[in-house]
């Protein structure tokens, strides 16, 4: 088995350790100097190497990498200067994908629960201030009480509505619950819906085991996030990943150094997740991806420039790569001595010069050794994939879904009793009693009378059925509101909760 993945050659081959694959990296460059290639570079070694790996296609045009190569003239040319097919047995073939698209439309549909979401991002997700912030931990707090799973948006609406008829009874407890701050959520969340969010909140849940498979050839699958139109609504995209990301932390293992990563995970337009996050989220972004690299998870930053990344997370990124950049304003200048500066030193290099004269598919390269020590910067040409470059069509897309391992699962929304019904129950009069964990979520999945399931039919799977996700999404959802309360407490060290105080 490889030990390390090329990333290109100058005047030595550059190779990312898969030991040191988790110590993070970045891969930054101006427009049209080779991001793309090299990102898809990355992840088909990573996959070839047994490595699951997540990222998101921004231009649409990463999908090519579940098809075989071949019939590109400057791949081929590239291929021949570099040698691959000697040095390290270069072929044209396509990897094991997996689509995913929040719509469903390009992927299979990719849901969480506002519950699993948590309020500090939930309030990022609706730039919400800290007073709105402060009602929103209250509502999250109140469910917790009662029993009531938070699965979508209308189970929060519900809930929002009812904390602000409540407010009088609650002050005593919570403080003060301003009618004010609760319209301007519900306002919030109804700009959310018209920007087509309401898709992301529902059952069957993402498992996240999904993201994590290999194929019959030990080959680590692919999954490709639909993003084009995501990228519109950055807040909800880069949102979206950080959850994905506290999910992996929370529901890993310690593996501490392994051989290679469990996962690794591509964060293009990486600086959508910090232009304008408060400080106190940034805090939680530098611990989490100070924490998860033991969790055998290695994140990768993909941006324009090292400036979009700050400080205190730009110095845990052990692997970087760095295309051109251009230093036409002061600002692109601080951009190339800040990239110059972050990399160890090659006496025969001119790092700060180098920067803006690499050609295109050329790099700045520096990667950690087997002791976790940077080499020295070195000047290379990036190896191409084995996959295409450039997008699928709707046939080919198709094809790769209905050969995969999860066709069916998450296809049909299954929405059950949740905080909705329950206070829709008490609106209309009906026993109190029956609103318990166990009324609105066992009954359910074993066909008793704690709801009645909306979805019809069912799709096939090699693995795991609708029903059988349903019923690990709800097994993530129920529990006693003690359980809920520790799970909300582990991502609480992560994004931190508020209670108390005055609203």
């Amino acid at each position: 088995m490889t030990s390390s993945i090329l990333v290109g050659k100058g005047q030595v081959p550059v190779a990312i350790s898969l030991r040191m694959a988790n110590r993070h990296g970045l891969v930054a460059g101006a427009t049209g100097t080779g991001k793309t290639v090299t990102l898809q570079r990355l992840a088909e070694q990573f996959s070839r190497a047994g490595v699951p790996v997540f990222m998101a296609d921004v231009k649409g045009d990463l999908a090519g990498i579940s098809q075989p190569g071949g019939g590109n003239k400057r791949v081929a040319e590239r291929v021949a200067e570099l040698d691959l097919e000697q040095t390290e047995g270069f072929d044209y073939a396509a990897n094991p994908v997996m689509f995913w698209d929040i719509q469903g439309k390009l992927g299979h549909p990719v849901r969480t629960t506002i519950s699993e979401l948590g309020p500090m991002l939930l309030g990022r997700l609706l730039e919400l201030n800290d007073v709105q912030e402060g009602v929103l931990n209250i509502v999250f707090q109140v469910a917790d009480e009662n029993g009531w799973l938070l699965l979508d948006l209308k189970d929060l609406r519900a809930l929002l509505s009812h904390v602000a008829e409540q407010a009088e009874t609650l002050q005593t407890r919570y403080g003060n619950v301003s009618k004010a701050s609760v319209g301007a959520i519900l306002r919030r969340l109804l700009a959310l819906e018209q920007q087509g969010a309401q898709v992301l909140f529902g059952e069957p849940a993402l498992t996240l085991a999904d993201l994590m498979q290999t194929d019959e050839r030990g080959h680590g699958y692919v999954n490709i996030l639909a993003a084009e139109t995501l990228i519109h609504t950055p807040a909800l995209y880069s949102t979206f990943l950080l959850w994905l990301l506290a999910e992996l932390f929370e529901t890993l293992p310690e593996v501490g150094d392994a051989d290679k990563p469990k996962m690794v995970f591509f964060f293009d337009e990486a600086h959508l997740l910090f232009n304008d996050a408060p400080k106190v989220l940034l805090n939680k972004i530098e611990q989490v991806v100070r924490l998860i690299r033991s969790k055998g998870v290695g994140v990768y930053f993909v941006t324009q420039s090292p400036l979009d990344v700050p400080d205190t997370v730009l110095g845990q990124l052990g692997n970087r790569v760095q295309h051109a950049l251009r230093a036409f304003t002061p600002r692109d200048q601080k951009a190339v001595r800040v990239a110059a500066e972050t990399f160890r030193q090659n006496p025969d290099l001119d790092t700060a010069t180098v920067i803006t004269a690499l050609g295109v598919g050329e790099a700045l390269v520096s990667t950690l050794d087997e002791q976790g020590i940077p080499g020295i910067v070195q000047r290379v040409t990036v190896a191409p994939p084995g996959s295409r470059l450039g997008p699928v069509d709707a046939n080919e897309r198709r094809a790769v879904m209905d050969q995969s391992l999860v066709k069916g699962v998450y296809d049909v929304t299954i929405d059950r009793v949740s905080a909705y019904e329950m206070l829709e129950q008490r609106a209309n009069g009906a026993a109190t009693a029956a609103a318990t964990p166990a009324a609105s979520g066992w009954g359910d999945l074993f066909g008793g009378s704690g709801g009645t399931s909306k979805a019809k039919g069912s799709g096939s799977s090699s693995r795991q059925s609708p029903l059988e996700a349903f019923a690990s999404s709800a097994a993530r959802s129920l529990g006693t509101q003690i359980g809920r309360q520790l799970m909300r407490g582990v991502m609480g060290s992560l994004f931190g909760t508020k209670t108390g105080g005055k609203r």
